[in-house]
């Protein structure tokens, strides 16, 4: 199947990153964000500023929109529930799905809804994208790394593929797609808790010997024996190259946890922290680092 028509479900910063280079190299006409009436009405006729360059996308509601060849999920974990139902109508036997969300139970969420048929795994690494309002700052666009699952469907993958290659979309075929989610999880448990419990940056969170530092390496160090106790095979060498990644952000950058604080918006910590507790529990692992984050953030949110 030949991919032409995009919609793109939540307007946050990789939403935007992903419809500005879509409309850049297949055409404006070709992608659209699909929301409830609520948010058309708030964000229609608004330009947005993408590295400083004035945009405006396509707004359809979900009441309008009619099937897309491909929708990406790219909304927060907090905001699924209510994705599951505006991306309704874009939706038919022929849509391929990628969810571009943090974690690692989007797919599994979206496809008990739709079917796990029309899922294509996606991990979006390696971008610094920061949106405060209209606007919209990266200097790293990251690529996406898409693979299927034993028993998936190469056809979508396929079609995924063709796609981007028409487009010059990064992206890197993953043989073991599993393994690229938990490495992501591991990676985003660090740096996006970090950030926002200690309110820094990137740099500031890898710096060596500070407190914000050991606090980021214990908890993926829980993640990592997590995820060997579920077969994924996670090794303190990838939890350096996590390190190595974060090194060549943007310096004074914060990812969409530091973001939140700054906005003073709810974060992913259910998805992050609430998650490794939740599987410590299950698994008989202690996760004292990420126990604390979560009554950390609880602390922050109150204060709002």
């Amino acid at each position: 199947m030949q991919i032409n028509k995009v919609s793109i479900v939540g307007m946050g910063a990789l939403g935007l990153l992903y419809a500005n280079h879509i409309a850049k190299h297949a055409g404006s006409d070709t992608v659209y964000f699909v929301m409830d009436e609520k948010r058309i009405q708030k964000y229609r006729g608004e330009d947005f500023s993408i590295n400083g360059e004035k945009v405006r996308f396509q707004m359809i509601s979900d009441t309008d929109a009619t099937p897309a060849d491909l929708l990406i999920v790219a909304v927060k974990y907090t905001g699924l529930e209510a994705a599951l139902d505006v991306m309704k109508s874009s939706i038919d036997e022929h849509t391929i799905i990628m969810s571009v969300m943090n974690g690692i139970s989007s797919e599994e969420i979206i496809g008990e809804r739709y079917g796990m048929d029309r899922i294509l795994y996606t991990v979006a690494q390696g971008m610094d994208a920061m949106k405060f309002g209209d606007s919209l700052k990266y200097t790293q666009m990251g690529k996406l790394h898409i693979g299927t699952i034993k028993g998936g469907n190469p056809e979508i993958l396929n079609s995924v593929k063709a796609y981007f290659e028409r487009i010059d979309m990064p992206y890197f075929e993953e043989e073991d797609i599993l393994w690229r989610m938990w490495f992501k999880y591991m990676l985003n448990v660090g740096i996006n808790q970090t950030c926002m419990v200690y309110d820094t940056t990137y740099s500031g969170a890898i710096c060596e010997g500070s407190e914000a530092n050991r606090t980021l390496i214990a908890a993926m160090r829980e993640v990592l024996a997590i995820a060997n106790a579920k077969g994924i095979c996670l090794t303190e060498a990838d939890l350096n190259r996590c390190i190595e990644i974060e090194s060549t952000l943007d310096p004074n950058g914060t990812p969409s946890m530091g973001q939140d604080r700054i906005n003073k918006k709810p974060s992913e910590v259910e998805m992050f922290a609430g998650t490794v507790i939740r599987l410590g529990e299950e698994l008989g692992i202690r996760v004292p680092e990420n126990k604390y984050i979560y009554d950390r953030v609880m602390e922050i949110e109150k204060e709002y």
